[in-house]
């Protein structure tokens, strides 16, 4: 299974990852309603600072209201100087992301893999997850563009190597 968190190159930043994106001002003092980019929304819970687009940002206050994340920042006091902050990514170092549990990977880790098949041939390269509800299905590009789904699903992908860069799958033929 893949965890939700849009990779660093997003935002323009090396070994960061993206955790959310500041939305519209909440109130007249200065908190910003952000939208969690992530599984892991309680991770905002003990944040002390947090990168705002390219700006290092001391974290004042976080609450969780609806489906959103309310966020006072030290350096931004007021609403009228925090809505500045709108439609910035967070993004906190890849050694603060959330461990995983055997199995699991991040999206932005995924994404980039060299896929291979049973066989040892290439089939191209992971272009997006795509999250069905069911099961996670990659979006795998060939060099030609012709686009191939691969269901996220152990009986179909039967190797990640991060580090290595590479998935194996074995593509069952439809009977």
């Amino acid at each position: 299974m893949t965890r939700l968190s849009p990779s660093a190159a997003d935002s323009g930043t090396d070994n960061r990852i993206v955790i959310g994106k500041a939305g519209a001002p909440h109130g007249i003092h200065g908190e910003l309603r952000i939208q969690p980019l992530t599984d892991f929304a309680d991770r905002f819970d003990g944040l002390k600072e947090v990168m705002v687009g390219k700006e290092l940002l001391h974290v004042e206050s976080v609450k969780h209201h609806k489906k959103f994340v309310l966020m006072k920042f030290r350096e931004y006091p007021v609403r009228e100087e925090a809505m500045r902050l709108t439609g910035q990514l967070l993004t906190v170092d890849r050694s603060e992301a959330a461990p995983l549990a055997e199995g699991e990977y991040y999206t932005f880790d995924i994404i980039g893999l060299e896929v291979f098949d049973m066989e040892g041939r290439t089939l191209g390269h992971v272009e997006n997850v795509l999250r069905t509800g069911s099961n996670d299905v990659y979006a795998v590009k060939n060099g030609d563009g012709k686009e191939i789904l691969v269901p996220a699903l152990k009986k179909v992908v039967k190797e990640i190597d991060i580090s290595g860069g590479r998935m194996v799958v074995d593509m069952l033929e439809e009977e």
